[in-house]
């Protein structure tokens, strides 16, 4: 007896799980970051997306597919097989970013009902796509800002692991208007008075909150923390690329508070025992994880 198959609601469409958008302050950089359940679709995109003229660059983290934009709109010269899908607007308004994709055929599908109806989107013109057609949408997603929170020193030589804290506290404060992004472990010079391995944690958001995200993960780190030496900052903001000089001189040997105080003005800091240090140290290292891992 041959079994009936099951009912697929919409055999021909798949939703993102979510697509999320942070904005540099002026407005002029976005990075798009749509997150995926098919591996095969994100890499196709990925092929195609990045000879959109918006698109400045392209790459994956984890379950998530980044694209670096510039605000503007284009005409897309579309063709099968060699050009099929892009972007073809991108816009910053005070409190939304607006995103136009468009494809051909199945690209189509993709640039209009998939991402439509991704989770995140909070309003979407659409056009009827399948077959061969041309079609495409706009999304319009929250502005997001960028906060990176490091940390560090949480453990005993006895127990615990900072790097499993601050993924759980990550899980745990993530709300609507907060999105756990990434999580980074770098490594850094092994100092005499390191745990064990020497190793700090950035964990990445988008947020429409900054201080209140912040002030959620400082509360669960203190309530947490198993040591006297833990250090606790964050980054707010698009690009934490200033502080790469210093976080370089932490992973190739030993600093001193003295070499932290040439950053701090860059950082919002909330615990500041020795463990600032690493803890600002891993922030401009966040989701570069083949640089972040090397001793």
């Amino acid at each position: 007896m041959t079994e009936e198959p099951c009912e697929i609601d919409n055999p021909y469409s798949i939703s993102y799980p979510e697509i999320l958008a942070v904005s540099s302050k002026d407005n002029k950089r976005i990075e798009l970051i749509e997150r995926f359940d098919c591996i095969g679709g994100a890499m196709w995109v990925k092929n195609h997306y990045a000879k959109s003229p918006l698109v400045i660059g392209s790459r994956i983290v984890s379950d998530t597919q980044r694209f670096m934009l510039k605000a503007g709109a284009v005409n897309l010269n579309l063709e099968g097989s060699y050009f099929p899908a892009g972007i073809s607007g991108v816009s910053v308004s005070d409190s939304e970013i607006h995103v136009s994709y468009l494809g051909l055929g199945g690209g189509g599908v993709g640039a209009s009902i998939c991402r439509a109806t991704a989770g995140g989107v909070l309003r979407h013109e659409s056009d009827e796509c399948g077959g061969g057609k041309v079609a495409g949408s706009t999304i319009h997603l929250p502005k997001y800002t960028r906060v990176i929170i490091g940390v560090d020193d949480t453990d005993t030589p006895e127990e615990g692991a900072t790097w499993t804290l601050a993924h759980n506290i990550s899980k745990m404060i993530q709300d609507k208007n907060s999105r756990y992004l990434s999580h980074t472990i770098t490594q850094l010079y092994p100092v005499p008075y390191r745990t064990k391995n020497c190793v700090s944690l950035a964990c990445e958001f988008a947020s429409a909150e900054p201080e209140k995200l912040i002030g959620r993960f400082e509360a669960l780190v203190r309530k947490y923390t198993l040591s006297e030496e833990t250090g606790l900052c964050a980054y707010i903001g698009f690009d934490p690329s200033e502080l790469m000089p210093y976080a370089r001189k932490v992973k190739a040997g030993e600093v001193t508070l003295d070499d932290f105080a040439a950053v701090r003005r860059h950082l919002d800091i909330r615990i500041e025992g020795r463990g600032i240090i690493g803890a600002s140290a891993a922030i401009p290292f966040y989701t570069n994880y083949a640089e972040a891992l090397l001793l």
